[in-house]
């Protein structure tokens, strides 16, 4: 299996990566930290090659994917898993992080899909796996800048499953919970469930080779947020707004 996994440079990406290379895949990875990238590279005894490059820059990708096609071959596999996450204040509104947050999120994928979704159609076969979130199902407090660029990948993501597959090309997404990362050990407020990237990145490449149209995790999350969006607009505004006064109280 040969696979191509953006934002490859920590976190989840890079966890799945050395699982990918457990596993006999031949992977490559992408980032913008050329240095963090070629770590992860050099701690994989040479099942993970490092290609740098930014997915907010449309022509580095398509550069970044002919160069591994070139390398490795034809993609079976590709892992669009760039993402940055910034939680937002909108007493003091600035829309800078809502634009950040498409660029690299939204934009990310639609540039990663620029430069490998031709090549698939036309061999008619190929594997696209999105990372998007439980973030994306309804908007959350603070989450105006990544939850929107989620919800906007899921749908995006559900609509190419729905268009690709007479044509070969087989699309699933991967919404997780909180993971132990660098971007979410950042985060100053509680985040249940927590998953260790390691159980995070066994589940996705489970999911990957599975087939699954649709992988989230952990289990309280699959549960929680399919309910969640069944909740009335006016109880989960109500709710959600007190829940955010109270932490806000206690923060002050």
């Amino acid at each position: 299996m040969r696979v191509w996994i953006t934002g490859g440079s920590s976190g989840i990406g890079a966890a799945v990566a050395r699982e990918l290379g457990r596993r006999g895949a031949t992977v490559a990875i992408t980032a913008r930290d050329a240095d963090a990238l070629h770590h992860v590279a050099d701690d994989a005894d040479g099942t993970v090659l490092a290609f740098p490059a930014d997915v907010r820059v449309r022509e580095e990708l398509e550069t970044a994917a002919a160069a591994i096609e070139q390398r490795i071959g034809p993609l079976d596999v590709v892992m669009m898993n760039a993402g940055t996450w910034q939680q937002m204040d909108v007493a003091e509104w600035d829309s800078t992080a809502i634009r950040e947050h498409v660029d690299t999120n939204l934009l990310g994928m639609v540039n990663t899909l620029d430069a490998v979704l031709p090549q698939m159609l036309d061999r008619g076969r190929g594997r696209l796996v999105g990372v998007a979130s439980v973030a994306g199902y309804r908007g959350f407090t603070g989450a105006e800048a990544y939850g929107t660029t989620k919800a906007a990948e899921i749908n995006l993501l559900e609509s190419l499953r729905i268009d690709l597959a007479p044509l070969g090309v087989t699309v699933q997404i991967i919404n997780p919970g909180f993971v132990d990362t660098p971007m979410t050990r950042r985060n100053e407020f509680p985040m249940p469930f927590m998953t260790d990237t390691e159980t995070a990145a066994r589940r996705i490449v489970d999911a990957i080779r599975k087939g699954k149209a649709e992988t989230v995790f952990p289990f309280p999350y699959l549960v929680g947020m399919k309910l969640l969006r069944l909740v009335p607009v006016r109880p989960y505004t109500a709710v959600s707004g007190w829940l955010a006064r109270r932490s806000r109280d206690a923060k002050a």
